[in-house]
Formats: C-alpha cells, structure tokens, sequence
C-alpha cells in the first residue's frame, strides 16, 4: 500500500526526486501512503509508526502558492533534513510540480485523483487542506474539515482510501504525539499554530524541539530571519515643503547611531537628476518615477539593507504597487507627512508654491495636482507641530515596538 499525504502546512518541509525514483518505489512497494503535508511528514517521524507494511511517499507540490507562504525551496531543504528520520526503507520522496489553487473541497478530491494516478493507495487528507485562508471579513472560505471530508465521501468512486487526518497535538508527559480527539485524560496537550510559529520566526522566539526538529528550525529561521535582522524601506510621502528630506536626514543619522544595517537614502530630488532623469510630470511619468524608487528599495531591502525614501508620491496607485513589491523582502512602513499645505507654502524655499499660485508653474502638486491621501499608512505626521526629533524619536519607536531595532538601543 502506498498512502499519500499533501497538505502545504507553510513552515516545515519538502525535496526533490524523479519521475523514476516514483515508478521504482511502486515496483517495490505493495501499500504506499502518500502525504503531501510537510506537518503531517514531520509528526509521523516523531509518533509512532502505522501498520508494519505501510509505506509512505512524502509527495509535496512545489510552484505557485498563496502570499506568505512559505517559498518551496526553503521547504525542499526541511524536507531532505528530513527524510532520514525515517525507518529506513520506509519512506521516499517527490516533489510535484503544481501551482496550488486554494480550492478547498474541490482541490482536495483533485489531489487525490493525482495521487492515486501516482500508484498511492491511500492519501492523508489533513486539517483545512487547500484551504485559501479567511475573506476581507476575516471569515474563513471553508471550515477546518471541510475538504477532508468532501474527499473522504467519494473514496470509494476514486478507487484510493482516503486516511483521516485530525489535528495533532503534543504531550509532555509520554513525549508523543496525539490527535486532538484522542488525548488521554488528564494531559495537558501543546500545539504551535502556524501563525504562532511566523510570530516566534519573525520575533526569534525559541521554537520547541518537540514540535520540529533542531536542524529544520534552522533552515527556516536562516530563510525568514527575525525583523531584527531584515531590511525595511522607510517610506516618506507629503507636499513639497512638509519636511521629507529634512526629517529623512535626521532618521539616517539616528538609525545609524542605533542599529548595523547599512542606509540608503533615496530622496526624490536626486531620484529624478539619476534615475528619472528623462521622466517628466505627467501622472503616469510620476507613477514610473516612484515605481523606479519602490524597484530600488526592494532590491535593497532583500539584501538586509535599510532604505528612506522621501518622495512626494501623490498617487495611491504607485504607492500600494511600492508597499506590495517591497513588503514581499522585508519591512514597509508608510510614514505620512500630513503637513497643511498652508505650512508648506510658508516653508517655501525654492518659490515653487508662489510660482504655481501666478500660473508660471503648472502641474504643482497640491495647487492645480491633485495629491490622494494615503488610505494605509503605518504613521501619520504633521511636522507644523511635531519637532524633527518628536517626528524621529515616533518612527523610531514604531520600528522598536515591531521588532526592527532593539528597544534597548533606542532607550540609550
């Protein structure tokens, strides 16, 4: 028998094989469990092991996923940390080549059909299996058992026995495994949820030998390194004449006091002399201009970098595509400048304003060019009455209570 198991539990394990090394495990193998889960790939090394003859083929996709999971080839290296955990000529390995669809119930069924065309004769279905996650509402698509069960209702027209799957949990006391419904009385179960473990990844709070082992924390932690450790783009948007540059330099100067990374200052002035020099003012020549700064930053940001970016940005859209391509490396934090435009004409150094207002300068923004407030912004400032060091010291703050500089380096 060869059993199958799928489910993409996003923080612990997958590998890679062939199409052969499958066809050679089905010559030899008379009952093969396919599981494609790398939680469920971990629990059944760590509890004990099912029916003598059965055989189990770690089976994971690798391809296209929901965001924030986690990337595969961080999940093919947990995988071969794993393998040979196993009793030995028990277990085999193969990656699957598929883009996940989050297709809940459907895609369960679907995953089954492949696995039993894959020589399995049975597939763990697990604990919300292909689920997409919750709605706008926070309301879950389908409920944790959903897909299971839809699976498990045509086993029989499938022609592949589908194996139950219930959510597992640690005991302390007998150093094993239970599922949920089979805690013996009196035991004080433990379990870690997945979004507790990216919480304990990001924060670099100790993750327990009992839910994974040692080496496979360290590949996760290598590939999603605690804030402490990412880059982040600081990103500046307001009025010409709000205070971006002046307050930008005056952060450079503190992050560089207070934390290692190197900083990079993007101010939109030298932006457009360098990397926008051919642009012009129209709304889509401004929309490139400040999608060449969020490139730039993002760059940056996956090399463990710290970016400013101080731009006036007035469009939304150009905006959430920065926040999107660069919240996919490391931190984004959208810092508002929300200055009255009768404070930044007064602060009108360059007579850009005065300029606009005789109709010799056309296009300026917040005079005849509209600038859209930001719908999200992590902070919003107004530095007509916030000090450069009042407007610092909250940035900085904002940074040490996520957990991108330490707190006790800022207190110094």
């Amino acid at each position: 028998a060869v059993v199958s198991t799928q489910s993409t539990w996003e923080a612990v394990v997958s590998t890679q094989s062939t199409w052969e090394a499958v066809v050679s495990t089905q010559s030899t193998w008379e009952a093969v469990v396919s599981t494609q889960s790398t939680w469920e790939a971990v629990v059944s090394t760590q509890s004990t092991w099912g029916a003598e003859d059965m055989k189990i083929l770690v089976h994971p996709v690798v391809g296209m996923t929901k965001p924030g999971d986690i990337d595969h080839h961080t999940r093919v290296k947990c995988y071969k940390e794993i393998m040979p955990k196993y009793p030995e000529g028990r277990a085999e390995l193969s990656v699957f080549p598929l883009a996940m669809r989050m297709g809940g119930p459907r895609e369960a069924i679907w995953h089954a059909i492949i696995r039993k065309n894959h020589g399995a004769t049975h597939f763990i279905a697990g604990r919300d299996h292909a689920g997409p996650g919750s709605n706008s509402a926070g309301v879950d698509f389908y409920g944790p058992y959903d897909a299971r069960d839809a699976v498990k209702g045509v086993e029989d027209e499938l022609g592949i026995q589908i194996l139950s799957y219930e959510m597992q949990v640690y005991s302390e006391e007998h150093d094993r495994f239970y599922s949920v419904n089979e805690v013996p009385e009196g035991v004080s179960p433990k379990k870690l949820s997945g979004t507790e473990v990216r919480k304990r990844l990001a924060t670099g709070e100790d993750i327990p030998e009992w839910f994974s082992f040692g080496p496979v924390v360290n590949i996760l932690r290598k590939a999603n390194p605690p804030h402490s450790k990412k880059g982040f783009t600081i990103f500046f948007t307001g009025l010409s004449g709000s205070g971006k540059t002046t307050v930008a330099n005056a952060l450079q100067e503190k992050l560089m006091e207070i934390q290692d990374r190197a900083i990079t200052m993007l101010d939109g002035d030298i932006v457009r002399q360098l990397l926008s020099s051919g642009l012009g003012f129209s709304r889509d020549d401004r929309q490139l201009n400040i999608k060449r700064i969020g490139y730039v930053s993002s760059l940056i940001t996956k090399s463990g970098g710290a970016v400013i970016a101080a731009p006036i940005a007035p469009h939304e859209e150009a905006r959430a595509w920065v926040r999107e391509t660069v919240s996919q490396e490391g931190g984004f934090f959208l810092v508002h400048l929300q200055t009255p435009l009768e404070t930044c004409e007064e602060r009108d150094r360059k007579g850009l304003y005065k300029k606009a207002r005789e109709g010799i300068l056309k296009g300026m923004t917040g005079i005849d060019d509209p600038y859209e407030i930001p719908e999200v912004a992590e902070l919003r400032i107004d530095t007509a009455t916030s000090s450069i060091a009042q407007s610092v010291d909250t940035i900085v703050s904002y940074l040490a209570e996520n957990g991108y500089v330490e707190g006790e380096a800022v207190a110094r």
